[in-house]
């Protein structure tokens, strides 16, 4: 062994002691007579003392040594006498005896601190540096804690861990696939899985009643801080089971994790319908760590004479509490938010619950202060509130409203990531109209069971049909979500034909699945988590690249080993493929 400690380990215990340590040089300072070094590895930092007086040669070496050498010492523990309370080891240090150079090192292109001066694209490119630095080595430690967790909480319930395949069959529905060619069937194409869906629905009837997979899933989608293309999943799936059974088991998951892993007691998750979701949040994965529900105001708005509300089809609003002091800048700022793109609304009324019991409002000569103390007490407002309202579009307004509370609650600085709200969000529509293609999706995917009682709506109004569907929520973040599933062969093909398959498309893609419906196919219902977005949320970031080792950039490329990237003629020949070309015509 190279090393008889590792760098985070000694303590005032093993003064004394004869060691050897092995890691990289993190910093070192000359004070003439003593040279120090900073001696890192993943369990913590290490004190190196180098003596002029006693070890000149060794002391000479020490000063030639850069950053992030690796190197092996031999030495003796003796207590610090300026100890350092921030570090675990910082009671000792260690007078070096002898000295190895392992390896030398380049100057890194950027400093391997926690506060570092590399920019994320020049970091990831260097990643393997990155890794090197605190902040990534626990976000990693973090991720490993709660999959070791997850896994002993699951197994204990008796769930198996089975592997389903990589390379599967392309399916339309859903988001993109990443297509891979296969060399022995040509002209034919596998696909990576977006989920194991089709695979655990398979084990249910085989038997294999509780199921679980942390797994790798592949999406060709746009990305965001909590988007990648690759990216894992708490799998599971559950047979002889209600909706009940599912959300219960796995909010006991959800409670064991806060427990083991933060420490935290969370009371039992309170559960909210889809359609509640939008009408009180905009939203349907609301943050309820603060209040801010939407208050409607029609009844008291229109027929006033104020146009803009009279040819909405809905006016609908919030209440900022102690926002009344806002001046007319910040709240020309908040005009400008809502009008973004992003966000879409046309422009915001605000009214101010003024200290001394008056109001003022943005539409002061359209409304008295009589009909605005009606809304005021609708909104159950006191002095020194601030109301802000939308208008328009019911289903646009709502979502727009939304931007605008979250806005707000940044502002107010009640979004705390140290504070957890979960929910269960439940009754999800089974199907969603799509405009451009006029025809029905499945909100979740095509094996999602509707509602016992909604299946007689299927072929009179499908819109209205509420799928045994839910999402867990936590602070605003969808960290997963599942159903009962279809078990039955001819409601699946009825699914299908409301979602616009016919029966030889229906049996061309999903045939396999029907079929084994066909020999006794249990109930049964599951659930898949996010486990980078769970695992970012519990280390109290927006962003799931940290919590990934090797991720993608925004344009889903890997920046450290150039990956996608253009492949061999030879190998295109193999696969039969060809490149085409596409010449710019210089106008």
């Amino acid at each position: 062994m190279l090393r008889t400690h590792n760098c985070g380990e000694l303590r005032i215990s093993d003064i004394g002691k004869t060691i050897k340590l092995s890691g990289w040089v993190q910093r070192s300072r000359d004070l003439g007579g003593m040279t120090f070094i900073d001696l890192r590895d993943r369990y913590g930092i290490t004190q190196l003392v180098f003596n002029m007086e006693t070890h000149a040669v060794l002391c000479e070496q020490a000063r030639k040594l850069g950053r992030e050498y690796v190197i092996q010492i031999g030495g003796l523990v003796a207590e610090r006498s300026n100890k350092n309370a921030k570090l675990s080891t910082g009671e000792i240090e260690v007078i070096v005896e002898q000295i190895v150079v392992l390896n030398k090192a380049k100057t890194p292109p950027f400093t391997i601190e926690d506060e570092t001066d590399g920019g994320e694209e020049l970091r990831m490119k260097y990643r393997y540096l990155d890794l090197r630095r605190n902040p990534l080595r626990k976000a990693l430690e973090l991720r490993h804690k709660m999959a070791i967790t997850t896994r002993n909480y699951l197994d204990k319930l008796g769930f198996l861990d089975i592997e389903t395949p990589y390379l599967i069959k392309s399916t339309p529905e859903g988001a993109r696939d990443f297509i891979v060619p296969s060399r022995m069937n040509s002209n034919q194409f596998y696909a990576l899985p977006q989920s194991p869906q089709t695979f655990k629905q398979l084990l249910m009837v085989a038997g294999y009643d509780r199921y679980y997979q942390i797994v790798k899933c592949f999406r060709d989608e746009d990305l965001r801080a909590d988007r990648q293309p690759e990216f894992t999943q708490i799998d599971c799936e559950m047979a002889f089971v209600e909706q009940e059974d599912i959300l219960n088991t796995f909010e006991g998951l959800t409670r064991h994790l806060f427990k083991e892993v933060k420490g935290l007691e969370i009371a039992a998750f309170p559960r909210m319908t889809y359609s509640d979701a939008m009408k009180y949040y905009g939203s349907d994965k609301p943050d309820i760590r603060f209040g801010m529900r939407f208050v409607e105001l029609n009844e008291l708005a229109k027929n006033l004479g104020f146009s803009i509300f009279e040819e909405a089809e809905l006016i609908v609003g919030i209440k900022a509490e102690g926002l009344a002091e806002y001046s007319r800048k910040q709240l020309d700022q908040l005009t400008d938010f809502v009008k973004k793109p992003q966000i879409g609304a046309k422009g915001m009324v605000y009214v101010k619950c003024n200290a001394d019991g008056s109001f003022k409002s943005s539409v002061d000569k359209f409304y008295t202060e009589a009909q605005l103390k009606t809304w005021a007490d609708k909104f159950e407002a006191k002095a020194g509130d601030l109301l802000l309202i939308l208008s328009g579009n019911e289903e646009s307004v709502r979502k727009q409203l939304g931007g605008l509370r979250l806005e707000i609650a940044n502002q107010l600085g009640l979004r705390n990531p140290n504070q957890f709200a979960p929910l269960w969000v439940l009754d999800f529509p089974l199907l969603e109209w799509n405009e451009d293609s006029k025809r029905f999706f499945a909100m979740h995917h095509p094996f999602t069971s509707p509602k016992q009682e909604d299946i007689a709506l299927l072929d009179i109004d499908p819109g209205k049909v509420r799928a045994n569907a839910y999402d867990l929520v936590i602070n605003g973040v969808e960290i997963g979500g599942g159903s009962i599933r279809i078990h039955d062969r001819e409601l699946q093909k009825l699914m299908f034909k409301h979602l616009g398959f016919t029966e030889e498309e229906a049996q061309a893609q999903f045939g396999f699945l029907m079929d084994a419906f066909e020999y006794g196919a249990p109930p049964h219902g599951g659930v898949a988590f996010g486990f980078d977005r769970i695992t970012s949320l519990f280390g109290g970031s927006d962003s799931i690249r940290d919590y990934i080792a090797f991720p993608k950039n925004n344009s889903g490329r890997d920046m450290m080993i150039d990956s996608p990237s253009p492949v061999a003629q030879e190998q295109l020949d193999e696969l039969m493929l060809e490149i085409v070309k596409v010449k710019k015509t210089i106008q």
